[in-house]
């Protein structure tokens, strides 16, 4: 068939449905619906079978749904309506939650339904953003593929909204308004405080004052040993700060500053001692950063709460990178906040990485997060720096960094463990391990040019043409579309594919690895890895293609085209003309001061 897809965004849940649809032979065209205007002519342009709309945030008009079929995935249960339907079921801690793939009519969400999948949640709900990118996926997955069947057939009759019939447990829910999310720190429970944090992560974030400042709070984690007074600001870790509650604290990784906030930031600033000329510090708004960073100078005086990434934790804390060794194997975890690596956090995970080698191990996992392995560099943070052409540069440098390593190694066989999606360098950042192994449904995107022509590193002209030949490398990184698992099991992208929940996936990659250490002719794998890494070597040396990517890289930060200066604020502020800030262009010749 021949299926429009109608979405806002072609975020992970569309590509996603775009991989699964395309595999079962169908034609998709994805089309971005921001308006009526473009819903119409994608419509009249590509004359569907089928429309789906993953995630839309408009109303189709009647002009279309009136006369064709429109499904629409809606993240809750039979009945549930409204825009806030997760946030509501985090929130209020529902038991479970679905979703339901139903047809667009007159009233929103009330249309007839084609398909409808659960599942449970669990009593402290992970980020609303997760829930999304997993169980959400999965059940939309199933739901679209089914909705999709009974169309073929051209038999089924969906089940219209009627309220009086016992499995529609849902009901219409307003837009969850600030005021509904509002945290009292000084009554609210640290578990109340979570669910509430993440019940608005990935987005709106919640509305909070912090030293006097209007930001959106995200990224919550419980922290069961600092204590304080109950709203303080008691301790700092990895960009990230620790907030008391009345029986606990919270750790908060991530602030927003208000819009509106940016121009009186100065004068609260100054009431509270601090000058403009203090540390040349003025935070950007409406760009979602490290908390620390968007404190800036109020944190002063707030204690580093240092934690090793080998400390064995009996409490709930935060860390965004931790190590354990079982069975001969050392498992680095890593959880960047969607998936993004700033400058900092690269050079944090290329020394846990040389710890990890130093030991007497004989494997090394690379435990990505659950949402994102990586998505490689740090988007937020180089706009918000200085000079953002010069942090690009840093940032590259440090993740090229973390790939030279791991391609270096020769005392270890290193698998890359890849339980969420990938993405630009991170997406390369896997390819460096001698072993890729991905949980089923992983969506990757192994490719840069979509950002303003970006030319790439991560010495992916060396680790991709590797793995599944230079023609394959080639299409791949000018396609700029999305893969999914079978695809990337079939060329070689990925040594295996395991199907299953997060901790399943976890498991058999467990597995694997104790297999690779404890095999009888292990040390013969090694031989055999610094053989290939020597001939490799003398046919081409990593410096030569290092050195290579990043002169097309210095052009792209440094040169005449804009290009990705201008998609990378684009894809920052989401289309949003960002909130007046200081001339921070860099000339070329000012490369030299940041290397």
């Amino acid at each position: 068939m021949n299926i429009l897809f109608l979405t806002t965004a072609h975020n992970s849940l569309s590509q996603r449905l775009l991989i699964e649809l395309t595999e079962r032979g169908h034609k998709i065209t994805v089309s971005i619906a921001d308006g009526e205007a473009a819903m119409l002519g994608a419509v009249a342009r590509e004359n569907p079978d089928l429309i789906i709309a993953p995630m839309l945030k408009a109303a189709i008009p009647e002009e279309i749904w009136s006369k064709r079929v429109c499904l629409i995935v809606h993240p809750g249960i039979m009945g549930d309506r409204g825009p806030s339907s997760l946030d509501w079921a985090i929130a209020e801690g529902a038991p479970r939650w679905g979703v339901t793939v139903l047809q667009a009519a007159a009233e929103m969400d009330a249309g007839p339904i084609w398909a409808s999948h659960e599942f449970p949640l669990p009593q402290v709900a992970d980020a609303k953003g997760s829930l999304y990118r997993n169980e959400v996926t999965e059940a939309a997955v199933k739901g679209v593929l089914e909705a999709v069947e009974k169309f073929e057939s051209r038999r089924f009759r969906p089940v219209p909204l009627d309220y009086a019939r016992p499995e529609m447990r849902g009901r219409l829910r307003p837009t969850m308004a600030q005021k509904d999310r509002a945290i009292d720190w000084a009554r609210d429970r640290t578990d109340e405080v979570v669910r509430k944090l993440r019940a608005a992560d990935s987005a709106p974030g919640v509305l909070d004052s912090i030293f006097g400042l209007p930001v959106f709070l995200y990224g919550a984690h419980n922290e069961d040993r600092l204590k304080g007074a109950p709203g303080a600001v008691i301790a700092q870790r990895d960009g990230a700060i620790c907030r008391a509650t009345v029986d606990g604290a919270v750790w908060i990784t991530h602030l927003k500053l208000k819009r509106e906030a940016s121009h009186d930031a100065d004068r609260r600033f100054a009431k509270q001692g601090y000058a403009y000329c203090d540390a040349e510090f003025r935070p950007i708004s409406g760009i979602k950063l490290p908390a620390t960073q968007i404190l800036g100078p109020l944190m002063r005086g707030v204690p580093e709460a240092v934690l090793p990434v080998v400390a064995e934790l009996d409490c709930r804390s935060y860390r965004e990178i931790r190590y354990v060794e079982r069975d001969g194997v050392g498992h680095i975890y890593f959880d960047f906040y969607n998936g993004a690596m700033s400058t900092e956090q690269c050079y944090r995970l290329r020394d846990a990485f040389l710890f990890a080698r130093s030991r007497p191990t004989r494997v090394i996992v690379l435990q990505g997060g659950k949402d994102f392995f990586s998505n490689g560099i740090h988007l937020n943070v180089i706009e918000a720096a200085d000079d953002p052409a010069v942090e690009s540069w840093r940032n590259i440098n440090a993740i090229d960094d973390v790939v030279y390593e791991i391609l270096n190694t020769m005392s270890h066989i290193v698998v890359a463990s890849l339980r969420g999606n990938a993405g630009a360098g991170g997406a390369i950042l896997a390819l460096a391990a001698d072993k890729v192994f991905a949980r089923d449904g992983v969506v990757f995107n192994p490719h840069y040019k979509g950002m303003g022509g970006l030319y790439g590193s991560e010495y992916w002209t060396y680790v991709l043409p590797r793995r599944v030949g230079a023609p394959r490398a080639q299409e791949l990184t000018e396609a700029c579309r999305p893969m999914g698992t079978d695809e990337a099991k079939r060329i070689g992208f990925v040594d295996g594919v395991f199907a299953g929940d997060v901790a399943g996936f976890e498991r058999q990659v467990a597995a694997q690895a104790a297999s690779i250490a404890s095999r009888g002719d292990f040390w013969n794998l090694l031989r055999d890895k610094h053989e290939r890494r020597v001939n490799d070597e003398r046919a081409k040396p990593l410096a030569a293609y290092r050195a290579e990517e990043l002169a097309k890289m210095k052009v792209n930060f440094f040169g005449p085209d804009a290009a990705y200066h201008r998609a990378r604020e684009n894809f920052v502020f989401k289309g949003r003309a960002p909130a007046a800030k200081a001339d921070r262009s860099s000339a070329p010749e000012r490369l030299s001061h940041a290397v």
